[in-house]
């Protein structure tokens, strides 16, 4: 099953590469004025998982810069999601507001949903 699963990845990997959307093309200042109202969202995630895919496809095409975090690369990046979060589900984005409240949403749906309001 591990072969399988690694040969999906890998064609999911390359047609991604293939088909990748082009962003949006802004000023630098609002640019950086998406990058700043961003910069408190991180997405947990797996390269070859298609939902994580799909979200991040959903960011490049919108423009948005946020933390990616390999959850099988960095095992504190797993632990955080496991015992945060409460389940290693991905795509996860993690929000942090200005008071450090931490929230966490799950479903590539419910995440692209919430990511369309920095988009500009």
């Amino acid at each position: 099953m591990f072969i399988v699963r690694w040969i999906i990845g890998r064609i999911i990997l390359l047609l991604n590469f293939i088909f990748s959307p082009s962003g949006p093309q802004r000023t630098p200042e609002l640019q950086t004025e998406i990058d700043t109202s961003t910069k408190h969202l991180s997405l947990y995630q797996l390269p070859a998982c298609p939902f994580c895919v799909k979200v991040r496809r959903a960011m490049k095409r919108d423009g948005l810069n946020i933390e990616l975090r390999n959850i099988n690369q960095n095992e504190n990046y797993r632990e955080e999601l496991i015992k945060e979060g409460g389940k290693r589900t991905v795509p996860c984005l993690k929000i942090t507001d200005e008071n450090e409240k931490v929230t966490w949403l799950y479903e590539s749906k419910d995440v692209i949903n919430y990511l369309q309001q920095f988009a500009r």
